[in-house]
């Protein structure tokens, strides 16, 4: 199983980025796909979720009403599309699959893509 992120980089404060996750190697239909970031010295966080069914979404308060999620069941890929930028929102940002047949389904994690929010 492989998560492949890319679309970091570096933004200005007020910008927009979109960060993509391809996934290769599992069913996507069967996994909830989120994005975490973690910024330096700070603990890994939840950016936003959607769900493999109903494809309901969820947000983090602090990107609520900035970023927005989605997916494509067909290309096996989940988008993050993030606007209104501020500084706090740089951080290493990882693609997360979970699977949501069992109660401890298996998970897989991308390896991070480096966005940075700055003038």
């Amino acid at each position: 199983v492989q998560l492949v992120e890319s679309g970091g980089g570096l933004v200005q404060p007020g910008g927009s980025l979109r960060l993509s996750c391809a996934a290769f190697g599992l069913t996507f239909t069967d996994y909830r796909m989120s994005w975490y970031r973690q910024a330096p010295g700070k603990e890994r966080e939840l950016v936003a979720s959607i769900d493999d069914f109903t494809h309901r979404k969820a947000y983090a308060d602090s990107v609520q009403g900035r970023f927005t999620i989605w997916r494509d069941d067909i290309e096996s890929r989940v988008d993050l599309q993030m606007s209104s930028m501020k500084p706090q929102d740089t951080a290493v940002y990882f693609c997360h699959a979970q699977d949501t047949r069992a109660i401890r389904g298996a998970v897989y994690w991308g390896q991070g893509t480096q966005v940075t929010v700055s003038p």
